[in-house]
């Protein structure tokens, strides 16, 4: 089976995008090839930074890359986080699926330094909770591909 391949996609590829590239390889450990870009990128966020270095993820490696890098390349997710960036790119050309979080920008955020990380966090657990549900159909749709390559088709029990 080939490698499952996910883009996420935002306007700047500057906090939700990279936050959501950095969740998604870090709970996929690894087994998922995970990739963010942007119509428009700028760099990261040091908020964005931050906000994952709280719960142990380190994304300060990771770098802005366009939309142009990943057109014509086969892709199984395409999830734009952004309205912009779905109505810039409505349909991604190669992508098995497309999904789209609305998801609000953090990097908009005004106030304190805590009163804004605050909202990067609130960012963060909103894409935690959507990359587990991602998850879930990822492997939702792995065990139907098993199933009928191996003939199961419906539910298989184990011998007892």
């Amino acid at each position: 089976m080939l490698p499952i391949k996910v883009l996420f996609l935002c306007t700047a590829n500057s906090c939700r995008s990279q936050m959501a590239e950095g969740l998604l390889r870090h709970r996929s450990r690894g087994t998922l090839e995970v990739a963010s870009a942007g119509i428009h990128p700028k760099t990261i966020h040091p908020d964005a930074i931050r906000c994952m270095a709280e719960i142990g993820i380190d994304i300060s490696a990771q770098q802005a890359k366009s939309l142009d890098l990943f057109l014509g390349e086969h892709l199984d997710y395409v999830i734009t986080v952004c309205d912009r960036a779905r109505d810039a790119c409505p349909v991604f050309p190669g992508a098995a699926e497309s999904l789209h979080w609305s998801i609000p920008d953090p990097a908009l955020a005004q106030g304190t330094q805590e009163e804004r990380m605050r909202v990067f966090r609130q960012v963060r657990e909103e894409l935690r909770d959507r990359i587990e549900e991602l998850l879930r159909r990822i492997l939702d749709r792995l065990l139907e591909r098993i199933a009928r390559s191996s003939g199961l088709g419906g539910a298989a029990s184990l011998p007892g």
